[in-house]
């Protein structure tokens, strides 16, 4: 049926046609696929995949400069967040390039019934059979295998477009990009099903970073109470009705268990027992409730989030898209990286129904990313930060490198081609439109040796982190890691929260989890706690964070001074006073938090 489709399509392509002719140049290339990756087989042609077409967006700068402005609470117009109409129409690329572009495609027999375009038409998605993009782009697709992983995509290492193309379409994915997206295997350390008993809280106390006592249990286990503890917002009440929502997002397959959720509603927050999230299905997403389906990363994420939010209400995204598939086995379809359809669908939703703050526990090293690729997606996240999004991303648990160390030198290595010894940032973290969130541990706090951290290769350092980081580069002994980091670029995390011993309910038991992945969706939970505040008030969402944090939110967090970050055969970056690589900013003092962005 597949090659049949492709046929039928390719009939088009005798029609006359300006690109008939037309020569082919090449758009991108890699030298070669990242380490771990092997060649494996020529990708069948009837294979279908979907290609992701990126058109520019020549206004983007004009955005960009509004979220500067919206985000600062320097400037007059903070708060003053756009709409989808406003952020639609400077996302929109020229009308010449979506007609160039869609001339293209229709001389490949692809009308616009086949197309799928973003809400600001700048993304545009088509599936196609390998033999089809083979002829479009001039390339040759493989199946690539990576042993370790056990994973299969189909990629090429270049592809072309026609000359006449090349200033009207920024990218096509997925071609040279061999991302892992990864959730359970990188930012989230699992210790295996075992029935643990919540201790009492009699047992002592220990003082807190706000002044306050802590129970001395949350130095072993980590629950609900603890969190509002240890960062001071014990006794304050979320309102249900007010307008305020949290988001969460679910990939690759992990399904949030209801019944889990209730049980840890009933150990850890009774009051919440019997309420529920809204789930809503993305590109074939589900959320099955078989025990055995049950994923810990989306039991964490729901456990947490809406247990420390609640009432406020919450919204799980299940975003689907096939696994990498078995090369033998041709029935799933091979796409690009999930969140890329979370973001068309949440860039369509109108004002209002879009959560005002987002936690995502899912990351990729950043050379895995092509640059092209990463720039367009930090992109849609700064369109969310302009509509008044605050959108939280894990930092990582692979410290200053991605947890895939040579195992002989356990050092870390470029794919450009050059082999050197490097320092791996992790995307999207390292994009300087979100909020990065490092990981600590213990009670005083300190870095927890996991927590991902450093700068990026690819996104230069903003101007809202020049003074905090600057200071952190001078502490540096002269020479410290020269060559392995980029100390002009975007430095993360931003901030920090616990990230050890969370106690989730996974299949019906009670069990340890911990990673970046805990420290993401607890920070954003707060964050949603003072939004709420906010609207309560009368006023606006905080919108995208950094600037706010670094100017002067900073003030209101627990400065983390002790820990650091290992990986790549180095002991990584120093927690110290103030910003650092390793836990940022720090971790957040909600009342102290919610009278300053009162004050704003």
């Amino acid at each position: 049926m597949r090659l049949l489709i492709w046929l039928g399509l390719s009939v088009a392509l005798v029609r006359a046609t300006p690109f008939k002719g037309c020569q082919h140049k090449v758009k991108e290339s890699v030298a070669a696929p990242p380490r771990g990756w092997v060649k494996h087989a020529p990708a069948p042609k009837d294979h279908l995949i979907d290609l992701r077409i990126g058109l520019p967006r020549p206004n983007f700068p004009a955005l960009e400069q509004h979220l500067w402005e919206v985000s600062d609470p320097s400037h007059e117009r903070y708060g003053a967040h756009l709409s989808k109409a406003e952020t639609d129409a400077l996302m929109e690329p020229h009308q010449e390039s979506i007609d160039i572009v869609n001339e293209w495609l229709a001389s490949h027999g692809l009308e616009e019934e086949h197309l799928s375009r973003s809400s600001a038409n700048d993304w545009v998605t088509i599936q196609v059979p390998v033999g089809l993009a083979e002829e479009m782009l001039d390339t040759t697709y493989h199946v690539w295998y990576h042993p370790e992983s056990d994973e299969s995509i189909v990629r090429t290492t270049s592809y072309s477009l026609p000359e006449v193309l090349h200033e009207h379409i920024d990218l096509v994915q997925p071609t040279i990009m061999f991302s892992r997206f990864k959730a359970l295997k990188s930012t989230l350390h699992y210790y295996g099903k075992e029935d643990v008993t919540l201790t009492s809280p009699s047992g002592g106390t220990i003082t807190g970073p706000a002044g306050n006592q802590v129970d001395a249990s949350c130095n072993n286990t980590i629950t609900i109470s603890c969190l509002r503890q240890l960062y001071n917002a014990v006794g304050y009440n979320s309102s249900a009705t007010n307008g305020n929502k949290l988001g969460l997002t679910g990939y690759l397959e992990q399904y949030a268990n209801i019944a889990d959720l209730q049980m840890f509603f009933s150990l850890q927050n009774p009051a919440a027992y019997g309420s529920n999230f809204t789930l809503v299905d993305i590109h074939g997403g589900t959320n099955n409730q078989t025990p055995a389906a049950a994923g810990v990363e989306a039991n964490l994420d729901t456990q947490f989030g809406f247990g420390l939010t609640y009432p406020t209400p919450g919204t799980f995204y299940s975003t689907g898209g096939e696994p990498p598939f078995i090369p033998d086995d041709l029935e799933p379809t091979d796409s690009n990286e999930p969140y890329t359809y979370w973001l068309d669908y949440i860039l369509a939703q109108d004002d209002g129904n879009i959560p005002q703050a987002i936690s995502t526990s899912y990351g990729d090293d950043e050379q895995t990313v092509p640059q092209s690729y990463a720039e367009r997606v930090c992109a849609d996240f700064a369109t969310l930060g302009a509509r008044g999004v605050s959108v939280m991303f894990s930092s990582g648990d692979g410290g200053v490198g991605d947890g895939d160390a040579d195992p002989a030198t356990q050092e870390c290595y470029s794919n450009d081609g050059t082999n050197r010894t490097i320092f791996i940032p992790g995307f999207p973290a390292s994009c300087p439109y979100v909020t990065a969130v490092g990981g600590t541990v213990n009670i005083p706090e300190t870095a927890v040796y996991f927590s991902g951290g450093g700068f990026s290769n690819y996104f230069s350092r903003p101007s809202y982190q020049d003074s905090a980081v600057e200071s952190f580069l001078t502490k540096l002994a002269p020479g410290t890691y020269e060559g392995l980091y980029n100390p002009y670029g975007r430095a993360y995390p931003d901030v920090s929260a616990q990230a050890y011993n969370f106690l989730i309910v996974y299949e019906g038991n009670t069990t340890y989890v911990a990673g970046t992945s805990c420290s993401s969706p607890t920070f954003t939970s707060f964050v949603s706690l003072l939004n709420d505040a906010r609207i309560s008030a009368g006023k606006t969402t905080l919108g995208f964070l950094n600037p706010f944090l670094y100017s002067s939110g900073y003030t209101a967090l627990n400065d983390i001074t002790e820990g650091n970050n290992p990986g790549c055969g180095t002991e990584g970056f120093n927690a110290t006073i103030g910003w650092d690589a390793v836990t940022g900013l720090g971790t957040p003092n909600f009342e102290k938090l919610k009278a300053l962005v009162l004050s704003l």
